[in-house]
């Protein structure tokens, strides 16, 4: 079944690794006809912004999922991320273990999906830290 794409002016895509913008002045649709890897640049994260242990999980998820010929390195990458944040938050081992099955099946955008959880996760975790009290 064919998936169908919509962007709005100034939108742009990732399609098998390809940065595609619409410059057009309106929106435009498009049909994928076969499967392909494909994201908005809303769910896109940059190397940059992966600033936390979350995220440094989905931008390599990521990298899987758009960039294939480099799956070795980016699979050794989130598994020790994946590793790490188990250790350190141990609350989140239901996310980071779905993530490593999604992996294992292949489905790197469920990965990237659950992912995103484990961005949220750590962000109520870290809500739950307090600042320490300064002493008299």
């Amino acid at each position: 079944m064919p998936l169908k794409i919509n962007l709005k002016k100034g939108q742009k895509i990732i399609l098998n690794g390809a940065v595609i913008e619409n410059t057009n002045p309106r929106s435009i649709s498009f049909a994928l006809m076969n499967e392909a890897s494909i994201l908005r640049d809303s769910d896109v994260l940059s190397a940059e912004d992966a600033c936390t242990p979350a995220s440094r999980i989905y931008f390599n998820v990521q990298c899987l999922y758009l960039f294939p010929d480099d799956k070795e390195k980016y699979s050794q990458n989130v598994n020790q991320l994946l590793k790490d944040y188990d250790d350190a938050a141990a609350s989140g081992k239901p996310i980071t273990y779905a993530i490593r099955d999604f992996l294992l099946q292949g489905e790197y955008y469920a990965a990237l999906r659950q992912a995103r959880e484990l961005i949220e996760h750590e962000s109520k975790v870290l809500g739950n830290v307090q600042e320490p009290v300064a002493e008299l």
